[in-house]
Protein backbone atom coordinates (compact mmCIF):
# COMPACT_ATOMS: atom_id res chain seq x y z
CA UNK A 1 0.00 0.00 0.00
CA UNK A 2 1.03 3.77 -0.77
CA UNK A 3 1.70 5.90 1.84
CA UNK A 4 -1.44 8.37 1.45
CA UNK A 5 -1.56 12.15 1.50
CA UNK A 6 2.44 12.85 2.01
CA UNK A 7 2.49 10.63 5.16
CA UNK A 8 -0.61 11.54 7.02
CA UNK A 9 -3.59 8.51 7.23
CA UNK A 10 -6.69 8.55 9.17
CA UNK A 11 -7.01 5.98 11.71
CA UNK A 12 -10.38 4.28 13.32
CA UNK A 13 -10.04 3.39 16.88
CA UNK A 14 -11.02 1.16 19.43
CA UNK A 15 -12.92 1.67 22.73
CA UNK A 16 -12.92 0.24 25.87
CA UNK A 17 -15.82 0.30 28.33
CA UNK A 18 -14.55 -0.79 32.19
CA UNK A 19 -17.36 -0.15 34.98
CA UNK A 20 -15.07 2.98 36.37
CA UNK A 21 -15.97 4.75 32.85
CA UNK A 22 -18.13 8.16 32.93
CA UNK A 23 -21.78 6.87 31.35
CA UNK A 24 -22.72 8.06 28.02
CA UNK A 25 -21.98 11.45 26.59
CA UNK A 26 -20.73 12.71 29.73
CA UNK A 27 -17.81 10.80 28.57
CA UNK A 28 -14.69 12.36 26.55
CA UNK A 29 -14.08 9.08 25.33
CA UNK A 30 -17.69 8.55 24.12
CA UNK A 31 -17.73 11.60 22.19
CA UNK A 32 -14.54 10.82 20.52
CA UNK A 33 -15.57 7.32 19.77
CA UNK A 34 -18.73 8.89 18.31
CA UNK A 35 -16.76 11.24 16.19
CA UNK A 36 -14.00 8.69 15.15
CA UNK A 37 -15.84 6.01 13.91
CA UNK A 38 -19.82 7.05 13.48
CA UNK A 39 -20.81 4.40 16.10
CA UNK A 40 -24.08 5.64 18.56
CA UNK A 41 -23.22 5.89 21.97
CA UNK A 42 -25.57 3.85 24.49
CA UNK A 43 -26.30 6.28 27.32
CA UNK A 44 -25.85 3.66 29.59
CA UNK A 45 -23.15 2.19 29.09
CA UNK A 46 -19.43 3.44 30.94
CA UNK A 47 -17.20 4.69 28.36
CA UNK A 48 -13.17 4.54 30.10
CA UNK A 49 -10.67 4.28 27.24
CA UNK A 50 -9.49 5.02 23.47
CA UNK A 51 -7.45 3.52 22.05
CA UNK A 52 -4.92 4.56 19.71
CA UNK A 53 -2.01 2.35 18.24
CA UNK A 54 -1.32 -0.97 17.30
CA UNK A 55 -1.99 -3.20 20.58
CA UNK A 56 -3.33 -6.50 19.72
CA UNK A 57 -6.07 -6.05 22.50
CA UNK A 58 -7.46 -2.78 20.60
CA UNK A 59 -6.44 -2.36 17.60
CA UNK A 60 -6.71 0.85 15.41
CA UNK A 61 -7.67 0.27 11.75
CA UNK A 62 -6.27 2.15 8.68
CA UNK A 63 -9.05 4.09 7.90
CA UNK A 64 -9.70 3.73 4.14
CA UNK A 65 -9.32 0.52 3.68
CA UNK A 66 -11.44 -3.00 4.88
CA UNK A 67 -10.16 -4.25 7.90
CA UNK A 68 -6.34 -3.16 7.53
CA UNK A 69 -5.07 -2.66 11.03
CA UNK A 70 -2.68 0.08 11.86
CA UNK A 71 0.61 -2.70 12.67
CA UNK A 72 -0.16 -4.60 9.31
CA UNK A 73 -0.11 -1.69 7.53
CA UNK A 74 3.34 -0.74 9.16
CA UNK A 75 4.21 -4.28 8.93
CA UNK A 76 3.91 -3.40 4.65
CA UNK A 77 5.32 -0.36 4.80
CA UNK A 78 8.12 0.00 7.70
CA UNK A 79 9.86 3.06 6.28
CA UNK A 80 6.98 5.12 7.75
CA UNK A 81 8.58 4.25 11.00
CA UNK A 82 12.00 6.03 10.08
CA UNK A 83 15.30 4.28 10.36
CA UNK A 84 16.03 5.00 14.32
CA UNK A 85 12.83 3.57 14.99
CA UNK A 86 13.24 0.24 12.76
CA UNK A 87 16.53 -0.12 14.20
CA UNK A 88 15.55 -0.14 18.00
CA UNK A 89 11.83 -1.66 17.99
CA UNK A 90 11.50 -2.86 14.16
CA UNK A 91 8.20 -2.50 13.53
CA UNK A 92 6.93 -3.37 16.61
CA UNK A 93 4.83 0.72 17.33
CA UNK A 94 6.80 1.51 20.40
CA UNK A 95 4.05 3.51 22.04
CA UNK A 96 0.11 3.15 22.93
CA UNK A 97 -1.52 6.27 22.64
CA UNK A 98 -5.46 6.85 24.80
CA UNK A 99 -7.57 8.89 26.18
CA UNK A 100 -9.52 8.48 29.64
CA UNK A 101 -12.54 8.89 31.28
CA UNK A 102 -12.53 8.30 34.80
CA UNK A 103 -15.49 8.31 37.19
CA UNK A 104 -14.59 6.12 39.65
CA UNK A 105 -11.29 5.03 41.05
CA UNK A 106 -9.17 2.44 38.61
CA UNK A 107 -7.57 -0.06 41.02
CA UNK A 108 -4.47 0.12 43.25
CA UNK A 109 -1.54 -1.35 40.30
CA UNK A 110 1.87 -1.27 38.99
CA UNK A 111 3.24 -1.93 36.23
CA UNK A 112 5.90 -4.84 35.34
CA UNK A 113 9.39 -4.05 34.18
CA UNK A 114 10.76 -5.45 31.00
CA UNK A 115 11.91 -8.79 32.94
CA UNK A 116 9.23 -9.14 35.01
CA UNK A 117 6.63 -8.64 31.70
CA UNK A 118 8.52 -11.16 29.68
CA UNK A 119 8.46 -13.59 32.66
CA UNK A 120 4.63 -12.99 33.68
CA UNK A 121 3.94 -13.13 29.97
CA UNK A 122 5.23 -16.72 29.81
CA UNK A 123 3.21 -17.95 33.00
CA UNK A 124 0.03 -16.36 32.05
CA UNK A 125 -0.42 -15.20 28.74
CA UNK A 126 -3.89 -15.42 29.35
CA UNK A 127 -3.46 -12.58 31.94
CA UNK A 128 -0.42 -10.95 31.09
CA UNK A 129 -0.79 -10.46 26.83
CA UNK A 130 2.51 -8.91 26.04
CA UNK A 131 5.90 -9.14 27.34
CA UNK A 132 6.51 -5.50 27.48
CA UNK A 133 6.93 -3.06 30.19
CA UNK A 134 4.47 0.03 30.88
CA UNK A 135 6.04 3.31 31.68
CA UNK A 136 3.32 5.80 31.24
CA UNK A 137 2.32 9.36 31.02
CA UNK A 138 -1.23 11.10 32.13
CA UNK A 139 -1.53 14.62 31.05
CA UNK A 140 -4.77 16.35 32.12
CA UNK A 141 -7.82 17.53 30.19
CA UNK A 142 -9.80 18.32 33.01
CA UNK A 143 -8.70 18.59 36.78
CA UNK A 144 -7.40 15.14 37.37
CA UNK A 145 -6.75 12.93 40.55
CA UNK A 146 -4.28 10.18 41.37
CA UNK A 147 -3.11 8.14 43.82
CA UNK A 148 0.73 7.86 42.91
CA UNK A 149 4.09 6.41 44.60
CA UNK A 150 4.34 6.37 48.42
CA UNK A 151 4.45 9.31 51.19
CA UNK A 152 6.99 10.60 52.97
CA UNK A 153 8.77 9.47 55.77
CA UNK A 154 7.41 11.84 58.12
CA UNK A 155 3.92 11.90 56.10
CA UNK A 156 4.14 7.99 57.04
CA UNK A 157 4.61 9.02 60.75
CA UNK A 158 1.80 11.33 60.76
CA UNK A 159 -0.61 8.39 59.61
CA UNK A 160 0.64 5.95 62.33
CA UNK A 161 0.34 8.87 65.12
CA UNK A 162 -3.49 9.64 63.85
CA UNK A 163 -4.80 6.65 62.06
CA UNK A 164 -5.41 4.00 64.91
CA UNK A 165 -7.02 1.38 62.32
CA UNK A 166 -3.36 1.26 60.72
CA UNK A 167 -1.66 0.08 63.90
CA UNK A 168 -4.57 -2.08 64.00
CA UNK A 169 -3.55 -4.12 61.18
CA UNK A 170 0.23 -3.64 60.84
CA UNK A 171 0.90 -3.79 64.86
CA UNK A 172 1.97 -1.60 67.77
CA UNK A 173 6.05 -2.90 67.43
CA UNK A 174 5.91 -2.07 63.53
CA UNK A 175 4.06 0.99 64.30
CA UNK A 176 6.60 2.07 66.66
CA UNK A 177 9.21 1.14 64.69
CA UNK A 178 8.31 3.79 61.81
CA UNK A 179 7.90 6.28 64.60
CA UNK A 180 11.49 5.77 65.73
CA UNK A 181 12.98 5.94 62.39
CA UNK A 182 14.62 8.94 60.77
CA UNK A 183 16.42 9.90 57.26
CA UNK A 184 19.83 8.82 58.81
CA UNK A 185 18.67 5.19 59.41
CA UNK A 186 19.59 4.66 55.57
CA UNK A 187 17.08 4.38 52.75
CA UNK A 188 17.60 0.38 53.29
CA UNK A 189 15.94 0.21 56.49
CA UNK A 190 13.42 2.74 55.62
CA UNK A 191 12.54 0.98 51.96
CA UNK A 192 12.38 -2.35 53.85
CA UNK A 193 10.10 -1.24 56.79
CA UNK A 194 7.49 0.37 54.20
CA UNK A 195 7.30 -2.62 52.25
CA UNK A 196 6.90 -4.34 55.55
CA UNK A 197 3.64 -2.02 56.55
CA UNK A 198 2.13 -2.10 52.71
CA UNK A 199 2.53 -6.19 52.57
CA UNK A 200 0.79 -6.17 55.82
CA UNK A 201 -2.30 -4.09 55.09
CA UNK A 202 -2.71 -5.46 50.99
CA UNK A 203 -2.52 -8.99 52.69
CA UNK A 204 -4.97 -8.52 55.86
CA UNK A 205 -7.82 -11.24 55.86
CA UNK A 206 -11.06 -9.99 54.55
CA UNK A 207 -13.06 -10.56 57.82
CA UNK A 208 -10.57 -8.10 59.43
CA UNK A 209 -10.07 -5.79 56.49
CA UNK A 210 -14.18 -5.26 56.60
CA UNK A 211 -14.20 -5.15 60.57
CA UNK A 212 -11.09 -2.41 60.46
CA UNK A 213 -12.69 -0.13 57.95
CA UNK A 214 -15.95 -0.37 59.39
CA UNK A 215 -14.11 1.44 62.17
CA UNK A 216 -12.13 3.92 60.59
CA UNK A 217 -15.24 4.93 58.84
CA UNK A 218 -17.27 5.31 61.45
CA UNK A 219 -14.62 7.47 63.26
CA UNK A 220 -14.49 9.67 60.31
CA UNK A 221 -18.10 10.28 59.79
CA UNK A 222 -17.97 11.28 63.81
CA UNK A 223 -15.21 13.11 63.86
CA UNK A 224 -16.40 14.98 60.27
CA UNK A 225 -19.01 16.83 62.61
CA UNK A 226 -16.35 18.33 64.75
CA UNK A 227 -13.32 19.44 62.39
CA UNK A 228 -12.55 19.67 59.10
CA UNK A 229 -11.54 16.44 57.23
CA UNK A 230 -8.28 16.34 55.84
CA UNK A 231 -8.36 15.53 51.85
CA UNK A 232 -6.63 12.16 52.14
CA UNK A 233 -9.55 11.56 54.84
CA UNK A 234 -12.23 12.56 52.84
CA UNK A 235 -10.80 10.67 49.40
CA UNK A 236 -10.74 7.26 52.28
CA UNK A 237 -14.77 8.04 52.63
CA UNK A 238 -15.31 8.44 48.72
CA UNK A 239 -13.20 5.30 47.90
CA UNK A 240 -15.61 3.34 50.34
CA UNK A 241 -18.28 4.46 49.26
CA UNK A 242 -16.90 3.30 45.62
CA UNK A 243 -15.04 -0.35 47.00
CA UNK A 244 -16.69 -1.27 49.96
CA UNK A 245 -14.47 -3.36 52.54
CA UNK A 246 -11.59 -3.28 50.18
CA UNK A 247 -8.58 -3.35 51.58
CA UNK A 248 -6.86 -0.78 49.00
CA UNK A 249 -9.14 1.97 50.94
CA UNK A 250 -6.52 1.46 53.88
CA UNK A 251 -4.02 1.25 51.58
CA UNK A 252 -4.76 5.06 50.07
CA UNK A 253 -3.36 6.09 53.24
CA UNK A 254 0.41 5.50 52.11
CA UNK A 255 0.09 6.29 48.76
CA UNK A 256 0.39 10.38 47.26
CA UNK A 257 -2.75 12.11 46.72
CA UNK A 258 -2.23 13.85 43.52
CA UNK A 259 -4.35 16.76 41.91
CA UNK A 260 -3.85 17.69 38.74
CA UNK A 261 -4.66 20.75 36.60
CA UNK A 262 -5.53 20.58 33.04
CA UNK A 263 -2.17 21.09 31.02
CA UNK A 264 -0.06 19.45 33.85
CA UNK A 265 1.38 15.56 33.35
CA UNK A 266 2.09 12.93 35.71
CA UNK A 267 4.80 10.13 34.77
CA UNK A 268 5.05 6.55 36.46
CA UNK A 269 7.67 4.46 35.93
CA UNK A 270 7.89 0.52 36.12
CA UNK A 271 7.05 -0.71 39.24
CA UNK A 272 5.85 2.00 40.94
CA UNK A 273 2.56 2.05 42.34
CA UNK A 274 -0.93 3.86 41.54
CA UNK A 275 -4.55 4.75 40.78
CA UNK A 276 -6.50 7.27 38.78
CA UNK A 277 -9.29 8.18 40.95
CA UNK A 278 -11.36 10.63 38.73
CA UNK A 279 -11.27 12.96 36.03
CA UNK A 280 -10.48 13.21 32.05
CA UNK A 281 -7.24 12.89 30.63
CA UNK A 282 -4.71 11.80 27.84
CA UNK A 283 -2.52 8.93 28.25
CA UNK A 284 0.39 7.37 26.53
CA UNK A 285 2.87 4.66 27.20
CA UNK A 286 4.82 1.56 26.02
CA UNK A 287 2.75 -0.25 23.65
CA UNK A 288 1.46 -2.90 26.48
CA UNK A 289 -1.54 -4.00 28.39
CA UNK A 290 0.36 -5.35 31.64
CA UNK A 291 -1.41 -4.29 34.63
CA UNK A 292 -0.60 -6.22 38.19
CA UNK A 293 -3.75 -4.93 40.50
CA UNK A 294 -4.21 -5.43 44.38
CA UNK A 295 -7.16 -3.30 45.29
CA UNK A 296 -10.08 -1.08 44.30
CA UNK A 297 -11.07 -3.80 41.61
CA UNK A 298 -13.45 -6.76 40.99
CA UNK A 299 -10.69 -7.56 38.68
CA UNK A 300 -7.86 -10.40 39.41
CA UNK A 301 -5.56 -9.23 41.96
CA UNK A 302 -1.67 -10.45 42.14
CA UNK A 303 -0.75 -9.09 45.48
CA UNK A 304 1.57 -11.07 46.03
CA UNK A 305 3.71 -10.06 42.64
CA UNK A 306 2.76 -6.38 43.38
CA UNK A 307 3.91 -6.25 46.94
CA UNK A 308 7.42 -7.75 46.31
CA UNK A 309 7.95 -5.48 43.14
CA UNK A 310 7.33 -2.16 44.07
CA UNK A 311 10.39 0.07 44.65
CA UNK A 312 8.92 1.53 47.46
CA UNK A 313 10.16 4.93 46.78
CA UNK A 314 8.51 7.66 48.84
CA UNK A 315 8.09 10.81 48.45
CA UNK A 316 6.04 13.43 45.93
CA UNK A 317 5.61 12.94 42.21
CA UNK A 318 7.29 15.20 39.63
CA UNK A 319 4.50 17.14 38.01
CA UNK A 320 5.63 18.15 34.11
CA UNK A 321 4.34 21.63 33.05
CA UNK A 322 5.41 20.98 29.72
CA UNK A 323 8.05 23.15 27.43
CA UNK A 324 7.11 25.82 25.98
CA UNK A 325 7.59 24.45 21.85
CA UNK A 326 5.76 27.49 19.58
CA UNK A 327 3.07 30.33 20.91
CA UNK A 328 0.67 26.96 20.74
CA UNK A 329 2.23 24.42 21.92
CA UNK A 330 3.83 22.31 25.06
CA UNK A 331 5.77 19.28 25.32
CA UNK A 332 5.77 16.49 27.88
CA UNK A 333 9.01 14.55 27.68
CA UNK A 334 9.01 12.16 30.53
CA UNK A 335 12.10 9.92 31.21
CA UNK A 336 11.44 7.06 28.68
CA UNK A 337 12.66 6.30 25.03
CA UNK A 338 9.11 5.29 23.56
CA UNK A 339 7.07 8.68 23.84
CA UNK A 340 6.61 12.30 24.33
CA UNK A 341 3.30 14.29 24.12
CA UNK A 342 2.82 17.73 22.77
CA UNK A 343 -0.56 19.89 24.30
CA UNK A 344 -1.12 22.40 20.80
CA UNK A 345 -4.22 24.51 21.74
CA UNK A 346 -4.48 27.05 18.45
CA UNK A 347 -6.92 30.25 18.90
CA UNK A 348 -9.11 31.89 16.23
CA UNK A 349 -7.56 32.40 13.06
CA UNK A 350 -4.04 30.78 13.65
CA UNK A 351 -1.39 28.02 11.94
CA UNK A 352 1.79 26.50 13.91
CA UNK A 353 4.18 23.90 11.88
CA UNK A 354 4.67 20.39 13.28
CA UNK A 355 8.40 20.30 12.06
CA UNK A 356 9.82 16.94 9.98
CA UNK A 357 10.85 14.29 12.88
CA UNK A 358 12.67 11.26 12.38
CA UNK A 359 9.54 9.02 13.73
CA UNK A 360 5.81 8.58 13.91
CA UNK A 361 3.67 10.45 15.45
CA UNK A 362 -0.03 10.02 16.08
CA UNK A 363 -2.46 13.10 16.06
CA UNK A 364 -5.75 13.70 18.00
CA UNK A 365 -8.06 16.29 17.51
CA UNK A 366 -9.98 16.63 21.13
CA UNK A 367 -12.05 19.92 19.95
CA UNK A 368 -12.72 21.84 16.87
CA UNK A 369 -11.65 22.02 13.33
CA UNK A 370 -9.03 22.79 11.23
CA UNK A 371 -6.71 21.59 8.13
CA UNK A 372 -3.49 19.64 8.44
CA UNK A 373 -1.35 20.22 5.59
CA UNK A 374 1.41 17.68 3.98
CA UNK A 375 1.75 17.59 0.56
CA UNK A 376 -1.74 18.03 0.01
CA UNK A 377 -4.75 19.62 2.90
CA UNK A 378 -6.85 17.44 5.47
CA UNK A 379 -9.73 18.76 6.88
CA UNK A 380 -9.82 17.47 10.49
CA UNK A 381 -12.34 18.04 13.46
CA UNK A 382 -13.20 16.58 17.20
CA UNK A 383 -12.62 12.42 17.17
CA UNK A 384 -10.03 12.84 14.09
CA UNK A 385 -6.75 10.68 14.49
CA UNK A 386 -3.94 10.53 11.94
CA UNK A 387 -0.96 8.83 12.06
CA UNK A 388 1.93 10.56 10.49
CA UNK A 389 5.08 9.15 8.99
CA UNK A 390 8.40 9.72 9.83
CA UNK A 391 9.77 12.69 8.44
CA UNK A 392 6.37 14.73 7.44
CA UNK A 393 6.16 18.38 7.97
CA UNK A 394 3.04 19.21 8.66
CA UNK A 395 1.52 22.65 8.87
CA UNK A 396 -1.82 23.12 10.97
CA UNK A 397 -4.76 25.73 10.49
CA UNK A 398 -7.44 26.62 12.07
CA UNK A 399 -10.43 29.55 11.45
CA UNK A 400 -12.65 28.42 14.79
CA UNK A 401 -9.93 27.03 16.99
CA UNK A 402 -8.34 23.58 17.74
CA UNK A 403 -6.78 21.28 20.21
CA UNK A 404 -5.00 18.95 19.47
CA UNK A 405 -2.60 16.10 20.95
CA UNK A 406 0.41 14.42 19.35
CA UNK A 407 2.43 11.44 20.37
CA UNK A 408 5.64 10.52 19.08
CA UNK A 409 9.09 9.24 19.93
CA UNK A 410 11.09 10.65 22.21
CA UNK A 411 12.92 13.48 20.94
CA UNK A 412 16.21 12.79 23.50
CA UNK A 413 16.63 9.53 21.20
CA UNK A 414 16.79 11.18 18.24
CA UNK A 415 19.32 13.83 19.91
CA UNK A 416 21.30 10.77 21.18
CA UNK A 417 21.40 9.23 17.51
CA UNK A 418 22.69 12.27 15.68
Amino acid sequence: MEEVNGGLIKLICCVKKSDWGRIGRESTVARLYYRNTGINIDQNQPYAEFWMGTHESGPSYVGDTENLTLKEWIERNPSVLGETVLNKWGTDFPFLFKVLSVAKALSIQAHPDKDLATSLHKEQPSAYKDDNHKPEMALALTQFEALCGFVSLEELKVIVRTTPEIVEVVGNAKAEHVLNLNEDDGKEEIRLLLQSVFTDIMTVCKDVTAEVLAKLISRLNFEGQARHLTDKEQLILQLEKQYPADVGVLAAYLLNYVKLNPGEALYLGSNEPHAYLYGESVECMANSDNVIRAGLTPKQRDVKILCSMLTYKQGFPDILKGTVVDPYTKRYLPPFDEFEVDRCILPQNSTTVFPSIPGPSIYLVVEGEGTMTTSSNEVVAEGDVLFASANTSITVATLSGLHLYRAGISSRLFEFHK
